[in-house]
């Protein structure tokens, strides 16, 4: 059992300072290409973009994004993933509570009999670990991005935890580490962590992508067959607007929106239970609602939701028969009838 895996089940992963190394018993790093976490250059060298390092790096990624091996053509079929559907949760702002909304719908379609994974792709701010109570305490030195021909193909083992399958970079760096890695070596550690994981089965695979319609968003649609989107808003009137934005990336990119959900739509009252409306509600001719989105649930503000995501036991686990749960048991069936639409 490699040192990844036994650190799965305890709230501290304890790794080695290598992802591809021997810290993670996937044999030696000298094979492959390394990106040095932290790149120390002299003063009088040349600019990081303008070294051979850099454009090696490049030139790797572009193999790796074409034949899935640095060296050209691919020697192992992928092995690793078989959703039978892909669904994005995108978001055009943060603090619209996206990953809870991503984690809380992956826990609630596994409540439907699926096999179900949960890909935390928010690289440079990775919150799935902390969701289910577990860290890595241990930095990462490098992240090795391709392997030799004459290697095997670098497989990793996902996180089992409350039923679902998941993977985040947040369990290959530690929790207050910075992802110092360039923009144009997302793609090759984006493969990895979709097409370089043993899935297994699967019936969907949620992807919590990052707020906005950046690099690692676009890259997430030219590399995942996305079955389709869910797009999550807040009640306030700018997340509505940024939503738009990412209603209009998608569509430009003909991925399929299911819908929307707006979180936090109104605080339940402790007392009496009655929904307090905390925000103004925005106008409905600047709701995504308005531009086509169907509305597919809305998830009241509840302290009991934060209090579940510190813990690291999400709402569904810790309050399986609460105002929340049942919100979120309704989203899950409204995309389930959305995708049965197509």
């Amino acid at each position: 059992m490699s040192h990844m895996q036994s650190g799965y089940d305890q709230r501290t992963i304890q790794n080695g300072p290598e992802f591809g190394g021997s810290g993670y018993g996937y044999g030696p790093p000298q094979y492959g290409y390394g990106y040095r976490m932290r790149p120390q250059w002299p003063v009088e060298t040349k600019p990081f973009f303008l070294t051979s390092e850099f454009w090696g790096a490049v030139i790797a990624c572009v193999r790796i994004a074409i034949t899935g091996r640095p060296g050209g053509a691919r020697r192992h079929p992928r092995p690793t993933m078989r959703a039978v559907v892909t669904i994005a949760v995108t978001s055009g702002k943060g603090g619209v509570g996206k990953s809870t909304v991503s984690l809380n719908l992956a826990l609630a379609l596994a409540e439907l009999g699926c096999d179900v994974g949960l890909l935390d792709a928010d690289f440079y701010g990775p919150d799935i670990p902390l969701m289910v109570n577990l860290k890595r305490s241990i930095p990462l030195k490098r992240w090795m991005l391709g392997r030799s021909l004459a290697a095997d193909p670098l497989l990793l083992e996902p996180v089992e935890r409350y039923g679902l399958k998941l993977m985040s970079v947040g369990f290959l760096i530690a929790e207050d580490q910075a992802l110092a890695m360039p923009s144009q070596l997302l793609q090759g550690a984006l493969r990895q962590l979709l097409e370089g994981v043993r899935w297994g089965p699967l019936d969907f695979l949620v992807i919590d992508l990052p707020p906005g319609t950046a690099d690692l968003q676009q890259q997430v649609i030219d590399v995942a067959e996305l079955g389709g989107a869910l797009i999550v808003v807040g009640p306030q009137d700018v997340a509505h607007l940024d939503g738009r934005k990412v209603l209009d990336l998608l569509r430009a990119a003909n991925v399929r929106v299911l819908g929307g959900v707006e979180n936090m739509s109104g605080l339940v009252c402790p007392h009496c239970g009655e929904i307090v409306e905390v925000f103004p509600p925005t106008p409905e001719e600047r709701s995504i609602w308005a531009a086509g989105v169907d509305r597919l649930g809305s998830l009241p503000l509840d302290p009991e939701v934060a209090r579940a995501g510190d813990s690291g036991r999400p709402v569904m686990v810790a309050s399986p028969d609460g105002t929340v749960a049942a919100a979120y048991r309704e989203l899950a069936g409204g995309v389930v009838r959305a995708l049965e639409q197509a």
